[in-house]
């Protein structure tokens, strides 16, 4: 028996346990949310298209019962305030470090064998407040972000080449935010063949500055964040690990001296197993790409220090 605990019952929560649901990725998903019936609505509304769908994962949705949650094989956070229009992710951060580093205290209680993945904005900061405050081995940590950002690199790379996006490969790395994330356009391809094959370099510039607004433009036209692929990104990431695909995806994950960085948690390349992350990749930077992490890293380390200021720490 498998069991994904998703906490937050909102779009974003939603759409990832949906997207469990209807991929059997695990036998059991439960929601779960703090406002009375949500989950247990969205649960019962899933419920009905099982039969039409042709799903057999039981979803059980609770308000605040983490007793539900028990056995978990990996709990999903998605919980917190979403971003609002003109909302930088930082500006969350005193509101969501409360409620993270319950939420994961909660469900430790009752899975404290459970691997977390961390949705909640801002991301690379609240990972690191996971990992900090629950004392949990770092393979047992991991930030989402970079699946997200990742897909939505390699969407306007299908759009700009006019192809299929399952045919096309790419990765972003660095913080989880509009001016942090690096897309590698030096190593995406399409059908194992360098991009730069098919692109000038200014339009991958510009498939580059694409991807990373792609939350905030997003939020612009709809005016609060998006849900379908943060959702799917997190279904992903737990497919993986379930299932023990060995697959590599960029994920926010502590740093121990690779990539030049300690004391953080940052998205690179990793395998995602049944451990959760099995492996750290070192990618062979150059120079730019080196300086871009750093100051990536330098960033995000600048909002971690808000956690200290508002006690989180």
């Amino acid at each position: 028996m498998s069991k994904v605990t998703v906490v937050g019952a909102g779009n974003v929560g939603a759409t990832c346990a949906n997207v469990l649901a209807f991929n059997e990725v695990a036998d059991e998903v439960v929601m779960l949310d703090v406002k009375e019936g949500v989950s247990e609505g969205k649960a019962m509304d899933m419920m009905q298209t099982a039969q039409l769908l042709g799903f057999d994962t039981t979803l059980v949705g609770c308000t605040n019962d983490y007793a539900q949650t028990a056995d978990s094989d990996v709990v999903v956070i998605t919980s917190g305030i979403p971003r609002k229009p003109g909302m930088t992710r930082e500006e969350l951060i005193g509101v969501n470090a409360g409620i993270v580093k319950s939420v994961a205290q909660n469900v430790l209680k009752f899975s404290p064998n459970a691997i977390i993945v961390v949705i909640s904005n801002p991301m690379d900061t609240m990972t690191y407040l996971a990992l900090k405050s629950l004392g949990l081995p770092k393979n047992r940590i991991i930030g989402m972000g970079g699946a997200l950002d990742s897909s939505r690199f390699k969407y306007f790379l299908s759009q700009a080449l006019g192809c299929n996006a399952n045919e096309v490969e790419g990765m972003v790395i660095g913080g989880h935010g509009d001016t942090t994330m690096i897309p590698l356009t030096r190593f995406a391809t399409y059908k194992g063949l360098p991009v730069s094959n098919f692109l000038s370099a200014e339009k991958l510039e510009e498939v580059a500055k694409s991807t990373m607004v792609g939350g905030a433009t997003l939020t612009g036209l709809l005016g609060t964040s998006a849900w379908y692929a943060p959702g799917a990104a997190g279904a992903f990431v737990v497919e993986s690990i379930i299932h023990n695909q060995k697959k590599m995806v960029p994920c926010s994950v502590a740093l121990d001296g690779e990539y030049g960085q300690s004391d953080i948690c940052c998205g690179v390349p990793v395998i995602l197993g049944r451990n959760g992350i099995e492996e750290i990749v070192e990618l062979p930077l150059d120079a730019a790409e080196k300086a871009a992490f750093e100051a990536s890293a330098a960033a995000v380390r600048t909002v971690n220090g808000a956690l200290k200021e508002v006690g989180a720490l």
